[in-house]
């Protein structure tokens, strides 16, 4: 008899199970001096019967498709899921990894991340942001049932949350959707601990979170979070729900520490070493820091490997279907795009260069989305009410309803924040390339989500438009002259302007390529002439920058200009010519991608003359382009309500102020250049 079978017949209680995960949080936070020990003692009993008896997962091939997802919403307490993941035997995520919690380089950071330690399957910390991701993912698995059915896509997704997630703003958006939706295989054990971090809850908060659920749709349950027989009988029950499942999970913060139980003081500081020891004597559980008994460690990787046969029979079932249903499941799966989609985007765009049309750059985007929406099966779309200002949905599409999950464009009511984080979870998921829209004043109520995808680094695509004063009449609340700056300013983000059709085509193809950043196009209300004159071989748009007019005889001066302003330039450039001024025009519609340019290539479009940037927002990260002593003809303040010709006009922005400006750019260039006397 192997120790390992030894070990498993030994008794082994509910009560070892969860206190090896207490233990190894309390441990972990107590070597690093920081952390959050007490939701990983308080949930601990929940998690224990969830990942031991419902979790179907193997830790063997953590990206098995149709594994159940668990999405820690309450990110702090991260060590609960780190120790889970060791616990049922993630190979990455080794002892000596929760020993080095919070450290440099471990796969076991202050809050999850994704991407970086298996068995995370989102980036969460900024509280209801997991609860709203798993919203899209819980979407993602009933759309994709909907299409390859119950052999191939049947899993639930779990969702940890705490109070402070529920008080979050998004919480409302995503629990009324997913309501409204009848997300039946979402369910959220809420760590109802009554525990914020300034002290009870009630301090700043009277909801009766079971009734606000059930408002919105959801089935709902309270039980004892320490009771594992309660916690198994009310998960088996929402397994069943017709609806999204609630089970408030009434826990101790902190439970077992004689000191520190059901107060906020276990929140967010180690528990200490003196208090450490009495919660062990509290709990008996006499084993040293970071020891987990060989027949509790045994048990646990027991557990973790009761997922082995189910995904071994899925696989078995995946063989046997038939070849044209395989590949479509796993063309929806891959990144790629098909080759269909480039013959049919390389066609519209020589439509477009021969047709040259004037329309708004929003108009230009629904011809894209009618064009791919029709070669790339697992794109989906929606808006936050906007769908006909937006111009985000194509012919084809057929809209997702309660129950009916087989279309592919979604109406996500006016809930900007919870659309961009159900974005994050539907790209996460896998399956289907998420876009939607909004308009770009915005941006801000999506923003947080928004920054969880570029540092998560996937492929979601927000279209935003009305991108300017250029919308004219609705006035300065609705005139987005910050937004580009602020959007350029996250990492990893990919901020598109484009000034016509073409560019507007060329930018959509960037974003459906980058697969490891998320897209945001910023497009126009109001018609924009073309400017691309001929079709290219390559993408110019994926160069962030290029030269549309370039003077035969060298230049005096570069204007450069993103979207609506790009027509504004090349006036302004045929003004100057008048006057014997050479001056080059550069379309810059993505900043981020010129960045990433050789920097001979950068120094070529930009040369070596005195700059102008025109752009009708904020001066914002410019001066990086123009230079120290280049000129800015855009905003300084915030809009006003009239038509956008005459914003246009009494704001400054026009050939003539780009003239002008570019002749006191060129006069600073020739005074900085006299020789001294």
């Amino acid at each position: 008899m192997s120790l390992q079978t030894a070990a498993v017949q030994r008794v082994v209680s509910h009560a070892d199970l969860a206190n090896a995960v207490r233990f190894l949080a309390i441990d972990a936070v107590e070597k690093a001096g920081s952390g959050h020990p007490g939701m990983p003692m308080g949930m601990a009993d929940v998690a224990t019967v969830l990942f031991s008896r419902f979790l179907k997962f193997d830790p063997a091939d953590p990206q098995w498709p149709d594994r159940d997802r668990f999405v820690l919403s309450a990110g702090h307490g991260s060590m609960l899921l780190y120790a889970l993941l060791y616990l049922t035997g993630y190979e990455d995520v080794t002892l000596e990894q929760l020993k080095q919690f919070r450290q440099w380089g471990s796969k076991s950071p202050g809050h999850p991340e994704y991407g970086h330690t298996p068995g995370v399957e989102t980036t969460t910390g900024p509280l209801g942001q997991g609860l709203a991701t798993a919203v899209g993912m819980a979407m993602s698995e009933r759309m994709m049932n909907a299409r390859f059915g119950d052999e191939l896509v049947d899993h639930f997704t779990y969702v940890i949350a705490g109070d402070g997630c529920l008080m979050e703003g998004i919480s409302h958006e995503a629990i009324s959707l997913a309501g409204h939706l009848r997300l039946n295989r979402l369910i959220v054990l809420f760590d109802d601990n009554s525990i914020s971090i300034d002290g009870a809850t009630s301090l700043a908060c009277s909801d009766d979170q079971l009734v606000r659920f059930a408002a919105s749709g959801w089935s709902v349950a309270r039980i004892d979070g320490h009771d594992p027989q309660a916690i198994a009988a009310a998960i088996e029950r929402a397994r069943s729900s017709e609806q999204p499942s609630l089970i408030a999970c009434r826990t101790r913060i902190g439970y077992g520490s004689p000191g520190r139980q059901g107060s906020e003081k276990a929140h967010g500081a180690p528990l200490g070493v003196d208090e450490g020891a009495k919660t062990r004597a509290a709990l008996n559980w006499p084993h040293p820091p970071f020891e987990v008994p060989p027949a509790v460690l045994a048990r646990w990787r027991e557990a973790g490997d009761r997922g082995r046969a189910a995904r071994q029979a899925w696989k078995d079932r995946a063989r046997h279907l038939c070849a044209g249903g395989r590949s479509a499941f796993h063309d929806a799966l891959n990144r790629r795009l098909p080759a269909a989609y480039e013959e049919a985007m390389s066609q519209l765009i020589t439509r477009l260069v021969a047709e040259q049309p004037s329309l708004a750059t929003r108009q230009a985007s629904q011809q894209v989305i009618d064009t791919i929406a029709q070669v790339l099966p697992n794109l989906l779309g929606g808006s936050a009410d906007l769908t006909h200002s937006n111009l985000t949905k194509a012919r084809t599409q057929m809209p997702v309803a309660p129950g009916q999950f087989s279309g592919s464009y979604i109406h996500y009511g006016v809930r900007e924040h919870a659309m961009a984080a159900a974005m994050n979870g539907i790209a996460l998921h896998g399956g289907f390339i998420p876009y939607g829209g909004t308009f770009l004043a915005f941006a801000d109520y999506s923003r947080p989500a928004l920054r969880l995808a570029a540092l998560m680094g996937i492929r979601v695509i927000h279209v935003m438009t009305h991108d300017s004063i250029g919308l004219g009449e609705d006035g300065p609340t609705h005139q987005p002259v910050e937004h580009l700056a602020a959007l350029r300013a996250i990492p990893n983000l990919l901020v598109f302007r484009p000034a016509d059709a073409v560019e507007t085509a060329e930018a959509w193809d960037c974003a459906l390529r980058a697969e490891t950043s998320p897209s945001v196009l910023c497009l126009s209300r109001q018609a924009v002439p073309a400017i691309r004159a001929a079709v290219t071989s390559a993408n110019l748009v994926a160069r962030g920058a290029y030269v549309v007019a370039e003077p035969d005889d060298g230049r005096d001066v570069t204007l450069i200009a993103t979207g609506s302003e790009v027509s504004l330039a090349l006036e302004a450039a045929r003004l100057l010519a008048d006057a014997k001024v050479r001056a080059a025009v550069v379309s810059a519609p993505c900043f981020d991608l010129f960045a990433e340019q050789p920097a001979d290539y950068r120094a070529a479009v930009l040369g070596t003359a005195p700059c102008v940037g025109i752009e009708a927002a904020v001066l914002g990260d410019w001066p990086r382009w123009i230079g120290e002593h280049g000129e800015f003809v855009g905003m300084t303040g915030f809009g006003a309500s009239a038509p956008a010709s005459v914003l246009y006009q009494k704001f400054n922005i026009t050939p003539d102020a780009i003239t002008a400006a570019a002749r006191r750019a060129v006069a600073r260039a020739q005074q900085i250049n006299r020789p001294m006397a």
